[in-house]
């Protein structure tokens, strides 16, 4: 298979007609401060090409990551009118990095939202204590399709970089989150882990949730490393950018976005994609 360098008016995957659902999970990379204009970092060289990868895929669901609220109107203008975002920042004022779930209002109805701290506390705002020292969060929202009249549950979060014991303990809140969620689910986000992990076995144990990637009846892509860190993206590197779903969603296709543009990176993760149906 061939990767994919081309321009973003060659999608991965692209808008979906109804009964299928565009999943994306992205790490965006928040802005840096004190950066010089010539690194990969510096948001205001990949700001363009964010826009133009939103703009071309057209996802129905991002999950995004690491997006500071100066950076939101970046992703809402990419994507164009119709989109709506939920989701606070991570800190106790709701201010700083958050996880917001953005979706096509046009194709969803909002039924309800909320944001838990992934801690011992988790309805206290900015706690941790699971060996992270930076507060973590996952947001949860329920829609229908306006088109099918189906209901979806998503959830959307971003693991700790740092701490193990953090990624595990997460990783088992959120599975018992979805355990309780009656319906279909889907989970994305970056979670600081490769596939091979004990994060990953507690996430996907007692089958409530599944890999998309080995769920997918078709995959579009190589299996690429998901952090490429702005080089050339490689195979066998870890896939720490997951797409979960459970028994009630069915994975058409899934795939790995590496597209550039004059070889420039629009973030230092790649998005992860796939379409969907709700069972």
């Amino acid at each position: 298979m061939t990767e994919r360098t081309t321009l973003a008016e060659k999608p991965l995957i692209g808008p979906v007609e109804p009964p299928q659902l565009h999943i994306m999970t992205y790490n965006i990379r928040r802005r840096v401060a004190h950066v010089n204009p010539w690194s990969h970092d510096f948001w205001g060289r990949r700001e363009p090409l964010v826009r133009r990868l939103l703009a071309a895929e057209q996802p129905t669901i991002l999950g995004v990551q690491e997006a500071l609220p100066d950076q939101m109107p970046a992703i809402l203008e990419g994507l164009g009118e119709g989109y709506s975002s939920i989701g606070r920042g991570r800190n106790a004022d709701g201010g700083g990095e958050q996880c917001p779930i953005v979706y096509d209002a046009r194709r969803l109805e909002l039924l309800e939202w909320d944001q838990d701290a992934l801690s011992n506390t988790p309805d206290t705002p900015g706690s941790s204590g699971w060996g992270n020292l930076i507060p973590r969060v996952v947001v949860t929202a329920r829609f229908r399709d306006r088109e099918t009249d189906k209901k979806l549950t998503v959830l959307n979060t971003h693991l700790d970089h740092m701490s193990r014991k953090s990624r595990q303990r997460s990783a088992e809140a959120i599975r018992s989150l979805v355990a309780r969620t009656e319906g279909a689910v889907v989970v994305t986000g970056d979670f600081n882990t490769g596939a091979a992990s004990q994060p990953y076995e507690a996430i996907t144990s007692g089958e409530v949730l599944a890999d998309a990637w080995d769920e997918a009846k078709e995959r579009l892509t190589e299996l690429w490393g998901t952090f490429p860190h702005y080089r050339a993206p490689k195979q066998g590197r870890k896939r720490i950018d997951w797409v979960m779903v459970n028994s009630g969603v069915t994975v058409v296709e899934t795939g790995i976005n590496t597209t550039r543009y004059n070889g420039a990176w629009p973030s230092d993760h790649t998005p992860v994609q796939a379409i969907i149906t709700v069972d």
